[in-house]
């Protein structure tokens, strides 16, 4: 049922939005690898539903329970296993839709594929199940760290409210901002944005940016298993993402070749480029460049105003749901990305290793 990520350095997890808890097992942490406790719950703060006046009002903790894989503050090379209950579901919000396909979810092609679902909150579909990958992610994270590696995400764009990326300073913490945008001026545009939409029962989507730094040349697998693919995917599979674009993406099929190419050069006996249109990745490997990329969210499916759809007896319905939703997701996601591409980065610095003696 797709429920495992990665090859060697990997992540299964399991768990409904509305069950008595959601978690996972992390296998291929290499052995002696410290862990902190605080790092991963940070992160799982920064996802969680309830922090701020433009997400869900869902009270959750998120405290997330190890419970086995580290002994005496260090992974001894085991599965690490976790748990993260669940406390604050309601689950009769839900009880409306329980012979209905809510539009633009999940509801009906789960039904399809597999005959039956769980209703409350979407159960499995649900971007709850996102928190077993914060944890995995923040692990994968600190692993990293010990490469020199930094992962750092923003929101880029909320609608049609662009940041001036000019403003972005990577080494400022943005998270003291609700809406994870560097850009003072437009992060008030965005909240004003939301506030309003919300306001009227609406939703918007927007855009995370995100920025790798100190990867080495090499990771990255012929021929299907490309850096940039593995990437793409894992960015693709959180819930509401539309698009993934790395390097120059789609602007790229707007230039020549020789606007495009990236020239070598060598400084203090560094190999580096003079562009960096690649994105970091050429021919799905690392050059040692920047990684950026660029993953699009829609906006959030659940509305509350009234919506058309069919129930399961494919009868005409009025719809209009219940529950706490986000009016906008992006701002939330962007620990998630983080983590996704940590998850991706860890896998291809074990499968490196491999390539060569």
């Amino acid at each position: 049922m797709g429920n495992t990520f990665g090859n060697l350095f990997k992540l299964t997890s399991f768990g409904e939005s509305h069950g008595s808890m959601i978690g996972g097992v992390i296998e291929g942490c290499p052995a002696g690898l410290e862990i902190n406790n605080n790092l991963i719950q940070k992160d799982l703060d920064r996802r969680k539903p309830g922090q701020s006046k433009v997400t869900s009002p869902r009270k959750e903790d998120d405290k997330v329970q190890l419970l086995s894989g580290i002994f005496e503050g260090k992974s001894t090379g085991t599965p690490i296993g976790f748990l993260i209950p669940n406390i604050n579901s309601k689950s009769h919000d839900y009880s409306n839709i329980k012979d209905v396909f809510r539009p633009s979810h999940a509801d009906y092609t789960y039904e399809e594929k597999y005959g039956l679902r769980d209703y409350r909150g979407g159960g499995r579909s649900s971007a709850r199940e996102t928190a077993c990958r914060v944890v995995a992610g923040s692990i994968a994270k600190q692993l990293l760290n010990n490469y020199g590696i930094k992962i750092s995400a923003y929101v880029l764009s909320i609608g049609n409210i662009f940041a001036d990326e000019k403003n972005v300073d990577l080494n400022k913490d943005y998270d003291s901002n609700i809406v994870r945008c560097p850009d003072n001026d437009a992060s008030e545009k965005m909240i004003n944005l939301i506030k309003e939409l919300k306001s009227k029962g609406n939703t918007v989507g927007g855009q995370i940016k995100c920025v790798i730094s100190g990867v080495k040349p090499g990771f990255g697998e012929p021929v299907f298993d490309k850096l940039h693919a593995d990437l793409g995917k894992a960015m693709l599979s959180i819930n509401a993402v539309k698009g993934f674009e790395y390097g120059s993406g789609f602007s790229g099929s707007h230039m020549t070749g020789s606007e495009h190419n990236d020239e070598f050069m060598v400084e203090n006996g560094n190999v580096s480029t003079k562009t960096n249109n690649s994105g970091g990745i050429q021919g799905g490997i690392s050059n040692g460049e920047e990684i950026y990329f660029k993953v699009a969210f829609k906006p959030v499916a659940t509305i509350m105003s009234k919506q058309n759809s069919i129930d399961k007896e494919k009868n005409n319905v009025e719809l209009r749901v219940k529950g706490r939703h986000d009016p906008c997701v992006v701002p939330r996601a962007v620990p998630i990305v983080e983590s996704m591409a940590a998850i991706v980065l860890a896998d291809h610095l074990l499968r490196n290793r491999l390539s060569k003696l």
